[in-house]
């Protein structure tokens, strides 16, 4: 699969911007801006629905091939890294509504991907677990997911990639309602 080439149209702020526009993120706390001060390349919101959405839309053509929808190779995802997740663990991972989690597992489990099983400390409680056919499946879409995560972060070296991660988990830490 051949990489898209990269865009020089896209402003970066890294890149001598000034003004309104280059706002400090402790400036978030003070006065509120209009988005035109700001500028949608400057307002992280915009730019992260953007990257994901890109991101999303390069694995459409594969899930497409095998079936899955974009809430199932969440749920794949999230399973294939931990093990046994509660419905709403899963729901939360995978940035899903409870509800749209239930029924997302309910296909998944028809499917033969997913096994729920009660929990060993609470019956009332059901873990989901990949079964052999759900983890061939991830197996299967992984490498795309890798060369979309991989394109991504073309140029961006290690101890950027790092800070990166720093930031974003500090930015969860701060929206989140979950403690994981």
């Amino acid at each position: 699969m051949t990489r898209p080439a990269p865009r020089d149209d896209i402003e970066d702020p890294a890149e001598g911007a000034s003004g309104p526009a280059a706002l400090a993120p402790s400036v978030a706390a003070g006065p509120v801006h209009a988005i035109g001060e700001i500028g949608l390349q400057q307002f992280a919101p915009y730019l992260m629905n953007r990257i994901m959405g890109r991101y999303n839309a390069t694995l459409r053509d594969t899930l497409k091939q095998h079936g899955v929808t974009t809430a199932q190779m969440r749920a794949l995802a999230v399973l294939a890294a931990l093990n046994g997740p509660t419905l709403n663990e899963l729901a939360v991972y995978s940035v899903f509504e409870q509800s749209t989690m239930s029924r997302t597992l309910d296909t998944m489990a028809a499917a033969g991907w997913v096994r729920r099983e009660a929990s060993d400390s609470d019956n009332r409680v059901r873990r989901i677990y990949l079964t052999d056919a759900g983890r061939a499946l991830f197996e299967t879409l992984w490498p795309t997911m890798w060369e979309a995560f991989s394109a991504m972060f073309r140029g961006v070296g290690d101890s950027e990639y790092a800070t990166f991660l720093s930031v974003l988990h500090r930015m969860l830490r701060n929206v989140r309602h979950h403690e994981f």
